[in-house]
C-alpha cells in the first residue's frame, strides 16, 4: 500500500506531463473501444444480411447445380433429408428455382424465380422482414408474387398490379402465367432487387411443370454450433448425388473479405498502440531522467532492483489505470448511442452495397463485453512492455555515478 501512495504522489510531481500521458492514453483506447464496436457491427451486420436473409449457413444441391444451374438438376426426393436434419435440430427449408421474362405492359425485364414453402423457409430466413410495401406470400394465395423493388420500378409495378411471367417448363413446353404482385421487397442484394421473384412452391411446380424435387435446400445451424460441425453432420445426412457446402465455401470471395477486414482491425489496433507505446515510452523515459540522483539514493539506502521495478510499474500502472477509466466512461455512452441509434448512411448513400448483398444504410455499433475488455488488455499489454527500457534503465542505474548527476 505504501509503494501505492508512493507511486501515486511521484506521478503528480509533473502533472503537466502525466496529464498528457493519460490524455492520449485515453483517447487510444477510448478509439480503439469506439472503433472495434463498429467493425464488428459492420461485419455482423454484413453477415446477417448475407445469411438471415438469403443463403442460410448451409445449402444443399445437386453436385452439378453449382457449376451449370439447371431447372433438370434436382434433388428427387427431399423428404427423408428434411426429416433427418429436423431430428438434429437443424432447420431447413426446400426451395425451386428457375428463371425466365417478366412483363407488365410495355415492359419486361429477366426474373429469378424462387418456389418456396411460406412455413419452412420462415426458420431459415427472415425476408418476410423485409417487404416494403404489401404483404409477404399468403399459402391460402398461390396466384400473388413478391419482387424486387429495382424490378417493380423496371416494370412499373406496384402492389396489386399484374406480372406476366414466361419460361420454358421442366416438360419442354411454354410455361406462362398472370400473377398479382402482393408485395415489393426492400434492398435484399443485386440479383434479388433486379429479378427475384417469390411464389409458393405449389405455384411454382404448376408452372414450370416440376412435380417433384428441390433445387435447394437450405440449413440454418444451432447459434452455438460452429459452422464446420453443423456442415459436417449434413453432410452425413446427405443422399447420394447431392453436395452440402457452407456459406463461406458459395461465397470465398465474401468470406475472405470478412477475414481481412478483421485482420484490418487488428492493424489499426497495432497502429495506435505503438503510437500510445511512443508516449508512455517518452513520459517515462523522461520521468527517470529527471530523478537519477533520486534512483541512485535509493539504491544506495539498498533498495533493491527489483523494488525500482516494482515503483515504476506501479506508476505506471496508476497512469494506465487513470487512462483506462477515462477511455471506458467516455466510451460507454458513445458505444450506448451508436448501438441503438446508430449512423444514418441513408442520405449519401441510398442503395449501399457490397459483393452484391445490399447493406442496412443504418450503421450500428455491435457491443459485448470483449468490445471493452480486448482493447484494455492490448492496451495493458502495451504499456508494459513500452515501460520495460526505461524501468531497467532506473533499477540497474549505478549509486555512485547517479547522485553525480546533475
Amino acid at each position: 500500500m505504501q509503494s501505492l501512495v508512493l507511486a501515486w504522489r511521484n506521478v503528480w510531481r509533473n502533472s503537466r506531463r502525466t496529464l498528457a500521458a493519460v490524455a492520449a492514453t485515453s483517447l487510444g483506447l477510448y478509439a480503439m473501444i469506439v472503433y472495434s464496436g463498429l467493425v464488428k457491427g459492420y461485419l455482423d451486420r454484413m453477415e446477417r444480411q448475407l445469411l438471415d436473409v438469403e443463403m442460410g449457413d448451409i445449402q444443399i444441391h445437386s453436385v452439378s447445380y453449382d457449376k451449370s444451374p439447371s431447372l433438370y438438376d434436382r434433388i428427387e426426393d427431399p423428404q427423408p433429408l428434411l426429416s433427418e436434419l429436423d431430428e438434429a435440430g437443424l432447420p431447413a427449408s426446400p426451395r425451386l428455382l428457375g428463371s425466365g421474362l417478366g412483363a407488365a405492359g410495355d415492359n419486361s425485364a429477366g426474373v429469378s424465380l424462387i418456389g418456396i414453402d411460406v412455413e419452412r423457409d420462415a426458420a431459415v430466413s427472415k425476408i418476410d422482414e423485409h417487404v416494403a410495401e404489401g404483404q409477404w406470400l399468403d399459402p391460402s394465395a398461390p396466384g400473388e408474387v413478391v419482387i424486387g423493388r429495382r424490378l417493380a420500378k423496371i416494370l412499373g409495378l406496384e402492389v396489386g398490379g399484374e406480372l406476366v411471367v414466361l419460361s420454358q417448363a421442366a416438360d419442354g413446353s411454354m410455361a406462362n402465367d398472370l400473377y398479382i404482385v402482393r408485395g415489393i421487397l426492400k434492398g435484399v442484394s443485386d440479383a434479388v432487387d433486379r429479378g427475384g421473384v417469390y411464389l409458393l412452391a405449389s405455384t411454382f411446380r404448376e408452372l414450370m411443370v416440376v412435380p417433384e424435387g428441390v433445387h435447394e435446400v437450405v440449413v440454418r445451424k444451432p447459434p452455438t454450433e460452429s459452422l464446420d460441425a453443423a456442415a459436417k453432420t449434413v453432410r452425413g445426412m446427405t443422399p447420394e448425388g447431392a453436395e452440402a457446402k457452407t456459406w463461406r465455401e458459395l461465397k470465398p470471395t465474401l468470406a475472405s473479405m470478412l477475414d481481412s477486414a478483421s485482420g484490418a482491425m487488428v492493424m489499426m489496433f497495432l497502429i495506435v498502440y505503438a503510437a500510445i507505446a511512443i508516449v508512455i515510452l517518452n513520459a517515462m523515459l523522461m520521468a527517470v531522467f529527471e530523478r537519477v540522483r533520486e534512483f541512485g539514493v535509493l539504491k544506495a539506502l539498498g533498495v533493491s532492483p527489483g523494488g525500482v521495478l516494482r515503483l515504476i510499474y506501479l506508476e505506471s500502472l496508476v497512469q494506465t489505470g487513470l487512462a483506462i477509466v477515462i477511455g471506458v466512461a467516455l466510451a460507454i455512452p458513445t458505444n450506448w448511442y451508436l448501438s441503438t441509434t446508430g449512423i444514418d448512411l441513408s442520405g449519401s448513400m441510398d442503395d449501399l452495397s457490397l459483393m452484391g448483398s445490399t447493406m442496412d444504410p443504418i450503421w450500428r455499433s455491435q457491443v459485448t463485453m470483449q468490445t471493452y475488455v480486448g482493447p484494455i488488455i492490448a492496451l495493458v499489454f502495451i504499456v508494459a512492455f513500452a515501460v520495460t527500457y526505461p524501468a531497467l534503465k532506473a533499477a540497474f542505474i549505478k549509486p555512485v555515478t547517479a547522485m553525480r548527476h546533475q
